[in-house]
C-alpha cells in the first residue's frame, strides 16, 4: 500500500529535504520562481530559495507554460512522468492546453540491473529465474517509469514476456507523493488561480490511479476480462496470463512476436490487408465501448500487433477505461445531435455529459455550439476527423468551465487514437460511417422488450422505496423541529481568501498602531530627557525612534512584496 502524509511541519520534511530542493531548483530552472515565491515555501521547510539558482536560458523563458510543465516533469522522473501521463486523461482535473502538452511526455528511464531482476522474481514468486525460465534475456524489451520487460522461455518451451517492477519503486512514490500532497495543499491556500483547479484532488487521484497500475495483479486481471469478452471472436487475440508466475511486482504473459500496426512497409511486404486491419481494430474498440463498457484505454501503435490472418493482438493492459450505459446512451446522443446539426439538443446533452460548479451561460455556449457545427458539419461526412472534432468539442467545454468526467475522456482519446491508426493505414478509413451500426444498436436497445420490463421494475422500485420511506422522514423532520433539532448547514464558499486577506489587514494595522505608538513615546522620552543621555538625547528614546524605524521599513517591504501599497 502507498501511504502518503501531509507535510505540515518542519520536522517532517528532513528525510525529504534532499528530494525536496532537486523538485524546487528543477522548478525554478523551468522559471516557476513566482509560483514558488506565492507558495511561501520558506515558511514551510528550512531551505533558502535565494541559494538555488533562479537562471534560466532564453530558450526556456520563451517556451509555453505548459511546454515548461513538460520538461519540468520529465526531468522530475518517473513519479513525476507517471503523474504527467495519468493527467493527460484527466481534463476535469487539469486545463486543456496542459493534456496536449502531457500528452507528449515520455519515459526516459534507463533499464535497472539484471541483479535487481534476479532478486526481485525471487523475492515475489519463491524461485529462482533458473528454476522458471530457461533462457531468460538479461537485456530488457522495453523500460518504462513503473518496470521493464524482459524476454524468457518457459521450462516447457513457451515463450513469455516477464514485466519486472523497478526496485524501490514504492518508497519513491511516496515520498514524491508526500511532497506533491504539501505543495498542493501550499497552492490551494495561496494561488487562486491554481485552487479553481483542486490541486490536492489531483494528487490524491494521482495516488489512487499509481496504486493501482503498480499491482500488476489488476493488469492480469484486465486481460482475462477482455479475453473472456472475444472468446468467439476470431479476429482479436489476447496474450494469455501465466497466473502462477504472477504477483503484484511481476506479471507474466505469453509473448506474441507480430507486425506492429506502424510498420507499414513490414505489413505491406508480409501480405497483409490494410482496410481489413483498420476496420477490425475499430470493430474491437467500438465493441468494447458499446457492448462490453470496458474498453483498452490506451491503443496506441505500440500496442497493437498484427498476426497471422490479419488477426489484431492488444498488448499492455495498464489502463484500462470503464463507461456504464447511461453515459455510452448520453455519448451516442451526443454524437447524433451534433450529427444531425441539432444545436439546441447538442447544448443539452453536452450539460448532462459535463460536470460544472455553476451553470454555464445557456446564450453564450449556444453560439458556440453553433459555430463550432458550421466549423465541422457542413461538409461531406467522410471528410470529417473525429478526433479533431472532438478535441475541439473538448477546448469548448473547457472554455466554459465545463469539465469532461474522466471514463468519458479516456473513451473520446481512444477513439480518436484508433481513427488516427486507422487514417494511417487507410485512408479512406471512415470511422464515422463505421461506427454507425454500432450507435444504432445503442439506440435500439433503449426499446427491447427486456430493457423496457428492466426499467419498469427498477421505476416501480424506488417508487415503492419512496413511498415507504417518505413518511418516516417527514415524520422526523417533524420530531427535530419539535424538539429544536433542526438546523441549517451554510456553506460560504471562498472564505478562506477574504478571512485570510481580512487578517492580513488586521496584522498592518497593528503593526502600524505600534509602530505609531513607538514614535510618540520615543518622542516624549525624548522631550522629558530620560536618563540615560546620549549627547543631551535620551537614549531610550534613541532606541524607540530605531525600532521604529526598522519596522515602518519591513511594513513598506512587505507590502511591496505584495505588490499593492
Amino acid at each position: 500500500m502507498i501511504s502518503i502524509r501531509k507535510i505540515g511541519v518542519i520536522g517532517r520534511t528532513y528525510r525529504n529535504l534532499n528530494r525536496y530542493r532537486q523538485i524546487l531548483a528543477v522548478m525554478l530552472k523551468y522559471g516557476f520562481d513566482d509560483i514558488l515565491e506565492l507558495l511561501r515555501i520558506d515558511q514551510y521547510i528550512e531551505i533558502g530559495l535565494q541559494m538555488l539558482s533562479t537562471k534560466r536560458g532564453e530558450r526556456v523563458k520563451r517556451l509555453s507554460r505548459a511546454r515548461r510543465v513538460r520538461l519540468a516533469i520529465e526531468e522530475l522522473g518517473p513519479t513525476y512522468i507517471k503523474m504527467g501521463q495519468i493527467l493527460s486523461t484527466r481534463p476535469d482535473l487539469v486545463p486543456v492546453d496542459f493534456i496536449k502538452e502531457l500528452s507528449f511526455l515520455q519515459d526516459k528511464v534507463p533499464s535497472f540491473s539484471f541483479a535487481d531482476v534476479r532478486q526481485i522474481i525471487k523475492k515475489e514468486t519463491g524461485q529462482s529465474i533458473e528454476e522458471l525460465f530457461d533462457p531468460f534475456d538479461p537485456e530488457p524489451l522495453a523500460s518504462a517509469s513503473i518496470g521493464q520487460v524482459h524476454h524468457a522461455c518457459l521450462k516447457n518451451g513457451e515463450e513469455v514476456a516477464v514485466k519486472i517492477q523497478r526496485p524501490g519503486i514504492h518508497k519513491i512514490v511516496e515520498v514524491d507523493l508526500e511532497i506533491m500532497l504539501h505543495l498542493a495543499t501550499l497552492a490551494e491556500r495561496h494561488i487562486e488561480e491554481i485552487a479553481f483547479h483542486r490541486p490536492v484532488k489531483i494528487v490524491e487521484e494521482f495516488a489512487r490511479s499509481i496504486e493501482k497500475e503498480m499491482d500488476y495483479t489488476l493488469e492480469a486481471t484486465s486481460m482475462e476480462r477482455v479475453a473472456r469478452s472475444f472468446l468467439q471472436d476470431q479476429t482479436v487475440y489476447i496474450p494469455k496470463v501465466y497466473r502462477e508466475i504472477t504477483t503484484e511486482r511481476v506479471l507474466t504473459t505469453e509473448f506474441v512476436d507480430g507486425v506492429k500496426v506502424s510498420m507499414l512497409e513490414d505489413l505491406d511486404q508480409n501480405g497483409y490487408d490494410r482496410k481489413l486491419i483498420t476496420m477490425r481494430g475499430a470493430d474491437i474498440l467500438l465493441t468494447q465501448i458499446f457492448q462490453h463498457g470496458f474498453f483498452h484505454a490506451d491503443p496506441h501503435p505500440g500496442n497493437l500487433f498484427v498476426l497471422t490472418d490479419n488477426v489484431i493482438c492488444l498488448l499492455d493492459f495498464g489502463m484500462m477505461g470503464t463507461v456504464d450505459r447511461a453515459t455510452r446512451e448520453a455519448f451516442v446522443d451526443l454524437v447524433d445531435a451534433v450529427v444531425r446539426r441539432d444545436e439546441a439538443r447538442t447544448t443539452r446533452v453536452l450539460l448532462k455529459l459535463t460536470l460544472w460548479e455553476e451553470e454555464p451561460d445557456l446564450r453564450l455556449l449556444s453560439k458556440d455550439v453553433a459555430d463550432f457545427m458550421g466549423e465541422h458539419l457542413y461538409k461531406p461526412l467522410k471528410d470529417i476527423v473525429v478526433g479533431k472534432l472532438l478535441q475541439n468539442l473538448l477546448d469548448m467545454a473547457a472554455q466554459h468551465r465545463m469539465r469532461i468526467p474522466p471514463e468519458l475522456f479516456l473513451m473520446m482519446k481512444a477513439i480518436s487514437t484508433v481513427e488516427g491508426v486507422g487514417l494511417a493505414l487507410d485512408p479512406d478509413f471512415d470511422l464515422i460511417a463505421h461506427a454507425e451500426p454500432f450507435i444504432r444498436q445503442v439506440k435500439l436497445s433503449r426499446f427491447s422488450p427486456k430493457r423496457l420490463s428492466s426499467d419498469a421494475v427498477s421505476i416501480i422500485g424506488q417508487y415503492m422505496d419512496f413511498v415507504q420511506e417518505f413518511p418516516k422522514d417527514l415524520l422526523e423532520i417533524t420530531r427535530n423541529i419539535r424538539q429544536k433539532k433542526f438546523t441549517f448547514m451554510l456553506e460560504l464558499k471562498n472564505m478562506e481568501n477574504m478571512l485570510s486577506t481580512h487578517d492580513q489587514i488586521s496584522n498592518r494595522i497593528s503593526f502600524s498602531i505600534i509602530i505609531a505608538s513607538l514614535i510618540i513615546g520615543s518622542a516624549l522620552i525624548v522631550i522629558s530627557k530620560t536618563p540615560p543621555l546620549f549627547y543631551g538625547i535620551s537614549a531610550i528614546g534613541i532606541v524607540g525612534f530605531i525600532a521604529a524605524a526598522v519596522m515602518g521599513i519591513w511594513l513598506l517591504v512587505a507590502i511591496i512584496k505584495k505588490g499593492k501599497l
